[in-house]
């Protein structure tokens, strides 16, 4: 069944909905709806690309071309061969994908009703583009889950299309993880592991986990691969991304105005971040310490890593048993009081955002469990985030804006957290935040339930669960988003990681705990005061 309507007291969820905004300039505008001459068109086009080269602008174009020389050089310099590999294996990727539609369109051609429309688009259409990022890898893959995330930023077909790039990634075969283990190990895998399964527990676009067992304690652990080439590739890219991103900047300032270059930057480091397994190592021991210093170690925990067998590119952990939060039934087995189980995974949680070195920044079901033992288990460490106080102390007051529908506190918080040169109209903004919000309509969670057979006791046990669509997280904030960089506001990255955080949490309490109103409920901690020295201790 589909839970719909707006739950009383919940955290609201942004419905999406496309925003215009003027993005061409008025007097073009005006040149083209006057005429209809494409001619006319393109020759006001290119007067106004001849601006650009207006004495004034091409004396800054002229200033700034050998610091874009020195940018493109030094990023190549520090690509080195792998840009050279990476370009080859983009060729056969196209060309692969070429011989695909070629294929395709010889069969079609055989029909009387002609090209389909998806053909007739080539390699540029939906289809054929997300078959590319495919055999491209990683990194676009990672694009084309971007993509898939945003329908207010692309095209429907192809936001369509890209939610393929959620599917589980293809497994690398077990041979090759046993040459990466031996290789960064340094020693034979049976010196160190007693058994490894050979059949991965996930695959992902990086990294692959396998189950295994410790050579003499015999403790039960997961061993993270990272998936061979994989850093190569990612450097490869993000190096060509970021020279795109100078070389557009140069032609066209106006785009500094959206960050461009800071925001592929911002991608580079977090993505290579995720390729450092030493990075996740200390940021899952930073979670421990902070655990073990506020005593909540008997709440939650996180997997203890294993150095001794741990590397750059091999993370060897703690194997934790136990249920994703949107397990109903079996959160109910193991627990009397669900609603007790969500709170604790929150007040851990918020209490890690000043009290810890970061946060955890990926808290989907997959890396939120609850543990057999009844402690909350947070997994996967390898995408975190860092907030100062003065961020949090904004977002704080946009949180209880939200609680109270209170759109002038909400304006006010969100212009102090972002960054602009303009002068805002917090009225204005206030009232266009309060549009979007008065279209919210809550998400469509399915609650999948299912009635089965069970005991002479328990003649039909009921099970249900929700069905998490990952696809759509990333696109429920987009509309506070875009409305707010409307007025020139720039946002820290930890704005929008905080607040894919509290969309998930608020599906776990939809959930787990129907009645909890997570912003107001006195057992949840969110509150300036709830600042101790935790750091000092």
């Amino acid at each position: 069944m589909a839970v719909s309507g707006l739950r009383s007291g919940a955290l609201p969820l942004i419905h999406h909905h496309r925003l215009r905004s003027p993005l061409a300039s008025p007097s073009l505008v005006k040149l083209s709806v006057r005429s209809k001459s494409k001619g006319f068109t393109l020759f006001a086009r290119y007067a106004q690309t001849q601006d650009i080269f207006s004495s004034r602008r091409f004396q800054d174009s002229i200033e700034k071309l050998p610091k874009l020389v020195e940018d493109i050089v030094q990023t190549s310099v520090e690509t080195g061969p792998r840009g050279v590999i990476r370009l080859a294996q983009g060729v056969q990727a196209f060309l692969g994908v070429g011989q695909e539609w070629l294929t395709d369109a010889s069969k079609s051609t055989n029909s009387s009703a002609g090209l389909p429309k998806e053909l007739q688009l080539g390699l540029v259409s939906p289809f054929y583009l997300r078959r590319l990022f495919e055999r491209l890898g990683a990194t676009y893959i990672k694009l084309g889950q971007f993509i898939a995330s945003a329908p207010t930023l692309f095209p429907a077909e192809y936001v369509q299309e890209f939610q393929n790039c959620f599917d589980r990634a293809p497994p690398v075969p077990f041979e090759e993880i046993q040459s990466i283990l031996r290789k960064e190990l340094g020693r034979p895998i049976e010196s160190v592991y007693e058994y490894v399964d050979p059949t991965p527990l996930a695959s992902a676009s990086i990294a692959q986990v396998h189950g295994a067992r410790l050579k003499g304690s015999q403790e039960d652990v997961v061993i993270k691969v990272l998936k061979p080439g994989i850093e190569d590739i990612l450097v490869a890219d993000l190096n060509f991304v970021y020279v795109v991103a100078r070389i557009l900047e140069f032609l066209n300032p106006e785009i500094s105005r959206t960050s461009l270059v800071g925001i592929v930057k911002d991608i580079r480091e977090s993505m290579l971040e995720e390729v450092d397994f030493y990075k996740e190592a200390a940021n899952i021991e930073a979670f421990r310490r902070y655990l073990e210093a506020t005593g909540l170690t008997g709440q939650a925990t996180a997997p203890k890593v294993y150095k001794n067998c741990s590397t750059r590119q091999v993370l060897t952990m703690q194997r934790l048993y136990g249920v994703p939060l949107t397990d109903l039934d079996s959160i109910s087995s193991l627990v009397t009081s669900p609603e007790t189980s969500v709170i604790t995974a929150l007040n851990v949680w918020f209490g890690s955002l000043l009290a810890c070195e970061s946060f955890h920044a990926d808290v989907h079901a997959g890396n939120l469990w609850l543990l057999r033992d009844g402690r909350i288990g947070y997994l996967d460490f390898g995408i975190v985030g860092r907030i100062s106080p003065k961020t949090w102390a904004a977002m704080e007051v946009f949180l209880g804006s939200i609680a109270i529908e209170d759109y002038d506190s909400m304006a006010s918080s969100l212009i102090q957290m972002g960054a602009t040169s303009n002068d805002v109209n917090a009225n204005a903004f206030s009232r266009d935040l309060e549009k979007v919000f008065s279209s919210i309509k809550e998400l469509d969670t399915e609650v999948v339930v299912a009635t089965r057979s069970g005991t002479a006791r328990n003649p039909a046990a009921i099970s249900a669960n929700v069905v998490v669509d990952e696809r759509q997280m990333n696109a429920l904030f987009l509309d506070v988003v875009r409305v707010s960089e409307s007025y020139g506001l720039k946002f820290p990255r930890e704005f929008a990681l905080l607040l894919k955080q509290l969309l998930y949490f608020d599906r776990y309490t939809r959930l787990l705990a129907p009645n909890l109103n997570m912003l107001q409920d006195q057992r949840i901690s969110i509150a300036s005061n709830r600042r101790s020295n935790y750091r000092e201790i």
